[in-house]
């Protein structure tokens, strides 16, 4: 079976995965076109709000979701010129006022696979409820979904919805997490990012290629690792704690997956190195973040067996010397924020095939139902003014 953008192998354990992680590529382009169609109506709702020199900008989600907010806020912080916090709903609805202290004006970005997670909702009612003024952009992939369909005819709201293809129903958030990410970079950041979704399609589509796959995810899963650091500097921090939870959610956790920045690694979560650990550095394009990037790469190669170490990098003629080099091909002129996107394919990939080298089914890597496709069990608490 051929999927729509390459030749991964599919069977009827990861129909679905496979599929969401190929059509990455496509969706992009379609992420694209999206976001020109509704470039009158954004611009309408989101120009005066930026243009306030007070406005605070929100970015918020659960898991997959909470971690496109950390892949964005450093690009939009310094593109908008205003304050841009990353704030999951799991920490917003447990501590709104916490969260939320600051009685500013403030633009709430959503991000929502389903729309159907018991925090998604509740945390865009907690934001009215604390702030005197909020504004809701609602970033997701199923129109069907209760987010959507409360935001849909409110006036201080905006819904945007993503390709209907991207309400991923694999278990892992693969293509809604990149779509969405996309959509809020192309809406917030204007005419910086014109042309961006083609570039990152064509990268994705060279490394979903079949070969390339095998070369780089399969390779390193055919060392069985024991263990797995992700590390990534400013948004690529973002990128890294995605990609471990993509490996823990698709090896139902028997792969340990630890993320953390390039600079922060050293500060005790290097302890989690043994002889059957490999680890993926992020490489940053900003030629001053990418020293402290270049730095740990070294570092870790003195600790690990050759071959552990990969660096993912699009620049790579500046790759760090004597890493395994996975190319992110002609970006080595874009943000980070952008960067991650085909980077993150490769983190999918990696997940994928240690799934199936466990004997697991990527679709449903926990059958008997104690970690959930959409999180259940969740009891919402009323806040008393």
């Amino acid at each position: 079976m051929t999927t729509p953008s390459g030749t991964l192998p599919v069977d009827d354990s990861a129909v679905h995965t496979v599929r969401e992680i190929a059509q990455q590529p496509a969706l992009w382009r379609e992420v694209g076109r999206i976001v020109a169609a509704s470039r009158e109506s954004l611009d309408a709702f989101l120009r005066p709000l930026v243009a306030r020199g007070d406005l605070r900008v929100v970015l918020t989600g659960a898991g997959t979701s909470a971690f496109a907010g950390q892949v964005l806020a450093p690009a939009l912080s310094r593109r908008l010129g205003r304050r841009v916090d990353a704030v999951p709903t799991t920490d917003l609805v447990a501590d709104p006022r916490g969260c939320l202290a600051e009685d500013l004006p403030t633009l709430l970005v959503s991000f929502a696979r389903s729309g159907d997670s018991p925090e998604s909702v509740a945390a865009t009612a907690l934001a009215d409820q604390v702030l005197s003024e909020v504004h809701h952009l609602v970033i997701t992939c199923n129109e069907q979904g209760r987010l959507a369909r409360e935001h849909a005819q409110r006036p201080q709201s905006q819904v945007l919805l993503m390709p209907a293809a991207s309400n991923d129903r694999g278990f892992a958030m693969t293509s809604s997490f990149t779509c969405m990410t996309l959509a809020a970079l192309l809406a917030l950041g204007g005419d910086a990012y014109d042309g961006i979704a083609e570039r990152l399609a064509r990268a994705a589509e060279s490394i979903i290629e079949e070969g390339a796959a095998d070369r780089t995810a399969g390779a390193l899963v055919d060392r069985a690792p024991e263990r797995i650091v992700f590390l990534g500097s400013g948004p690529l921090k973002g990128l890294a704690a995605e990609s471990a939870l993509k490996v823990l959610e698709l090896t139902g956790g028997t792969l340990m997956a630890v993320p953390e920045s390039s600079l922060g690694f050293r500060h005790g979560p290097k302890a989690v190195l043994n002889e059957r650990s490999v680890a993926v550095v992020y490489v940053s394009n900003d030629p001053y973040t990418r020293q402290y990037d270049h730095d740990i790469v070294a570092e870790l190669r003195g600790n690990l067996p050759a071959g552990s170490v990969v660096a993912v990098c699009a620049d790579t003629g500046a790759a760090a010397e004597g890493a395994d080099v996975w190319p992110l091909p002609g970006l080595d002129d874009v943000e980070d924020a952008a960067l991650a996107l085909p980077a993150v394919v490769y983190a999918q990939l990696i997940a994928l095939r240690a799934s199936r080298a466990r004997g697991l089914r990527p679709d449903n890597p926990f059958p008997s139902g104690e970690v959930n496709r959409v999180v259940q069990g969740v009891i919402l608490h009323s806040l008393n003014n």
